[in-house]
């Protein structure tokens, strides 16, 4: 049996009825790990500290979580984290419910300023939005763009269609939609009624109705005894009697419940005083528990990850269709403007005549409704007045447009013409995206047509010599890992592609440690010919080696210059190349000229100077593999033997953490082993060996 890897609707109708214990706790910190597991540090007077966990990948869950069970905080906080701190910090957990019966759960933070709503989406591909006390998106980790509903900054926050809920349902519309179904009752429980199949298969067996029973043959004996085994179910929702179980098979968790299912009696349970309880136990067990033993050779999905950007490229036609039709509807409402000139002048003649002599907006839709008890064609066409848009809504001939009285007919119009255009130049963004897309899928169909092709050689190698044969790590199952810590990973850092480490800082007090604590005599240090940059050295030798004179190649000297200007302001001003010196560490002095002040992380050079002019600011990031499985980055000469696979960077117009996460994505892409990527080279780390400043990938 597969392990479940996703909250059901029943689930969280049992979860959101245990979570409100946590009310009136204090959030201290957010943070984010790998771009989909959201972590809320917070304190509660009676229970001390409380870790509320929000994933929303791969796998799908919110609880709170042991502390003892919770992993160390990631790196640097990306964007979206650093949102959520400022907005969230001090403030009080007040409450989370559930959307309807749907797998969406809206927690609520309240703070004197301003109060927030995170929106988790426990379906599909998965989201966190953070809105504003207007519902309006602040942030969200996706954007979702459908004919049916918007996530996107800047936008009111569009919740999907409206579900029947099963819980409440009265017994009638419960039949109603019984029978509306044309298949058999378990799928009509679990699709029309949004059980889902476990629980759809389970409300059967309570009931004692077959779960084939054609909906055709159900009568009214059935849909009682479906209805109130729906109903004990509901009580026991709704009063928090629960007696959570977590399910084993052959020793590994595969299912957790709030209530014994008798569709998992045959497997061996273990029971918790609390759901949450047991949600965190079989999800930490969950991630710990040792895969099947492979050989890493095994087929990957190749068919999962097509349709998976089959999925994404039909999400991306409804949106383009999408932006057609209200681009449409927009010109429609330009020219019905234009059609009934004299009528909508007069409409906002009168409406700005009666502001500027400030009469209330209450008063003025009086005025309008008279008017149009009279029989007043101006007053007849509005249909609606909003106060706090300033605005009031025509009806022309069927096209209904809201106006602006604070602007002419001819405004009003070009303000519908301008948007028009703006939701056409979002349509071409998205049939770039769509393109893209259609790239990755024609890459995965190409990938599983090399892995057949070399399916069909392996006959023919069975008797050679495998010693001298490469490891295809992109093809793996199961990628081992093998990342030991090192003293450099506290700064930026590379090795040259003569395998000479390079080290840099990233902020003054780096920079100050860098060259008091681990420049010796026989390095080089290396500055960017431009203000705001790493001190960079060159490492002759390690901490606790002995010191050695070196004969430092050429390649790792121009390796250590394009590091120092790569992660310099050159990058940040969004140039492409720029100047770098070396002198000997002797050279480099704390001491300033008589009369003259060093700011900290700042030195004086003496003496004459190697530059290196024109240096190009491109950089690599990849995964390695051997001997150290890891990401890397810097000068794409020394990481792109080592890695593999790489991805090149130069200065452009994604954010660092928006990089970070494109170049996550990227590479997840390249490997059979997914996890194995979210563990060594999360956006959290990726974003480590991004330069400062606004990034693009390099298309290859």
């Amino acid at each position: 049996m597969d392990a479940k890897r996703e909250l059901t609707s029943v689930d969280l109708a049992a979860l959101v009825a245990e979570l409100g214990r946590y009310e009136g706790a204090k959030v201290d910190k957010v943070y984010l790990y790998d771009d989909d597991l959201l972590r809320f540090r917070m304190r509660d007077f009676d229970r001390g500290r409380v870790e509320l966990l929000i994933e929303v990948g791969d796998v799908k869950r919110a609880h709170v979580a042991d502390p003892d069970n919770v992993a160390d905080a990631p790196g640097r906080p990306p964007n979206f984290a650093m949102m959520l701190r400022n907005r969230l910090s001090g403030a009080d957990f007040a409450g989370v419910e559930q959307y309807e019966f749907d797998r969406i759960l809206r927690f609520e933070f309240e703070r004197d300023d301003e109060n927030t709503t995170v929106v988790a989406e426990l379906f599909g591909q998965g989201n966190v939005a953070v809105l504003d006390e207007t519902g309006e998106v602040v942030r969200s980790l996706e954007t979702v763009r459908l004919k049916s509903r918007t996530v996107a900054p800047g936008s009111q926050y569009g919740f999907p269609d409206s579900r029947i809920d099963p819980l409440t349902v009265g017994y009638d519309a419960f039949v109603r939609q019984m029978e509306d179904s044309d298949t058999d009752v378990v799928r009509t429980l679990a699709t029309q009624l949004n059980f889902g199949g476990l629980y759809g298969e389970e409300i059967c067996s309570r009931a004692g109705v077959a779960k084939d029973l054609d909906i055709a043959d159900a009568g009214e004996a059935e849909y009682e005894a479906l209805y109130d085994a729906i109903g004990r179910m509901a009580d026991r929702l709704r009063d928090g009697d629960f007696d959570p179980r977590v399910y084993l098979e052959d020793d590994r968790v595969v299912d957790v419940t709030p209530l014994p299912l008798e569709e998992r009696a045959e497997l061996s349970a273990e029971g918790f005083d609390s759901f949450n309880a047991a949600l965190d136990d079989y999800f930490y067990r969950l991630e710990r528990d040792p895969e099947e033993e492979t050989t890493g050779t095994e087929r990957p999905d190749f068919e999962a990850e097509i349709a998976k950007q089959q999925r994404i490229i039909e999400q991306q036609e409804g949106a383009i269709e999408g932006f057609d039709e209200q681009a449409a509807a927009e010109r429609e409402r330009a020219e019905a403007l234009y059609a009934h000139y004299d009528l909508v002048d007069e409409v906002i003649s009168t409406v700005r005549a009666a502001r500027e002599e400030s009469v209330p907006w209450d008063e003025i839709e009086e005025t309008l409704a008279e008017g149009a008890e009279r029989g007043i064609p101006a007053a007849e066409a509005v249909t609606d007045v909003d106060p706090a848009e300033g605005e009031v809504t025509v009806d022309l001939d069927g096209v209904v447009v809201p106006v602006d009285p604070a602007m002419g007919v001819e405004k009003n119009a070009d303000r519908r013409y301008t948007e028009a255009k703006r939701v056409e130049e979002k349509k071409e963004g998205a049939l770039a995206a769509i393109e893209n897309t259609r790239e990755e899928l024609a890459a995965v169909e190409r990938r599983r047509e090399e892995w057949e092709a070399d399916d069909g050689d392996d006959d023919d190698d069975a008797d050679g010599d495998d010693e001298d044969r490469d490891v295809d790590w992109r093809s793996m199952s199961s990628v081992p890992i093998k990342q030991p810590e090192h003293w450099y990973e506290e700064f930026r850092w590379f090795h040259t592609s003569d395998d000479f480490l390079v080290i840099g800082g990233r902020n003054a007090d780096e920079n100050e440690a860098l060259v008091k604590k681990y420049m010796d005599g026989n390095d080089r240090f290396f500055h960017a010919q431009a203000h705001g940059g790493p001190v960079t050295i060159l490492k002759a030798t390690g901490p606790s080696e002995k010191g050695r004179e070196v004969d430092f190649p050429d390649a790792s000297l121009q390796e250590a210059a394009q590091f120092a200007v790569a992660y310099s302001s050159v990058w940040k001003d969004g140039r492409f190349a720029g100047d770098a010196y070396m002198v000997d560490p002797d050279q480099v002095s704390k001491t300033p000229e008589s009369g003259e002040y060093i700011e900290k992380g700042g030195f004086v050079i003496r003496g004459d100077r190697t530059y290196f002019r024109d240096v190009s600011a491109s950089v690599a990031v990849g995964i390695q593999c051997e001997p150290e499985t890891r990401v890397i980055g810097g000068p794409p000469t020394a990481v792109e033997p080592r890695a593999e696979t790489t991805l090149r960077l130069e200065p452009g117009k994604f954010a660092q953490n928006d990089a970070a996460k494109r170049c996550y994505r990227r590479l997840k892409e390249r490997f059979a082993d997914e996890s194995f990527v979210r563990k060594v080279a999360s956006p959290d780390r990726v974003q480590e060996f991004l330069p400062p400043g606004g990034s693009d990938i390099v298309e290859e």
